[in-house]
């Protein structure tokens, strides 16, 4: 049975967390409150969703690591993104989308290829290529900032199940309706405080005080869950 945990009372709200880290703190009370968990390993999607996950880890005297998600761009619009591509090499593609984009094999094909280096870069940057922690028999928390298309999420989902957990939880501050539904059916559990079922959703508008991490802000949310004990292995280590 599915389980979907939402605070109604932040329903369709605008500006409701501070900021990510107000949000990871909020997510890991509520859920303390309503699905008490033992041992759950936080895997956090960066950039947006490591100060989230670095909550979280505390919030459960948990560990995290980072589960490193790129988007698949389109050629001619790489702000643009036609599905998603994870650390283990998990493709997921919105085929309706590359349908409608009319987007060749030979185009898909090109753009995995750049994501995979892509992918790999920003994990030896972040972590230096550190091995994935042991998954199997593993309670899983996938968090981000938020689901908007909930196509990076679904990568993540594949990629983790790959692995033999024995529950996968999805925990993000907000997320769309549409998103939340399809995610919804993919994991046994799925908390999402601020559920917003408005046609134009955009993460930000969760939050009083945004901006798109860089890379140094990453780095140093990392180098503090290190330093207390806040991090396991990351995927990334070659050969995996």
């Amino acid at each position: 049975m599915v389980h979907l945990l939402e605070d109604p009372l932040l329903r369709n709200r605008h500006g409701v967390f501070r900021d990510r880290s107000d949000a990871g703190k909020r997510l890991a009370a509520f859920m303390h409150d309503h699905t008490p968990l033992e041992n759950p390993l936080i895997c956090t999607i960066p950039s947006g969703g490591v100060p989230v996950g670095l909550e979280l880890a505390k919030g459960f005297h948990a560990t995290m690591f980072l589960g490193v998600v790129r988007k698949l761009k389109v050629p001619w619009n790489p702000e643009a993104g036609f599905g998603s591509m994870t650390w283990n090499g998990k493709v997921y593609l919105n085929r309706e989308l590359v349908r409608y984009l009319n987007i060749s094999d030979d185009e898909i094909q090109r753009a995995v290829t750049e994501t995979r280096e892509s992918i790999r870069k920003r994990i030896e940057q972040f972590t230096g290529g550190q091995s994935l922690p042991p998954i199997p028999g593993r309670i899983i928390i996938i968090t981000d900032d938020g689901l908007a298309s909930g196509y990076t999420m679904m990568a993540a989902v594949e990629a983790i199940r790959a692995e033999e957990p024995g529950k996968i939880i999805i925990a993000v501050p907000t997320g769309s309706s549409r998103a939340v539904a399809v995610l919804s059916g993919m994991v046994d559990t799925l908390v999402c405080l601020n559920l917003r079922e408005h046609a134009s959703f955009a993460v930000a508008d969760a939050y009083q005080f945004w901006h798109d991490l860089d890379d140094d802000e990453v780095i140093r949310s990392l180098a503090f869950a290190q330093k207390n004990q806040l991090m396991e292995g990351i995927p990334g280590k070659e050969g995996h």
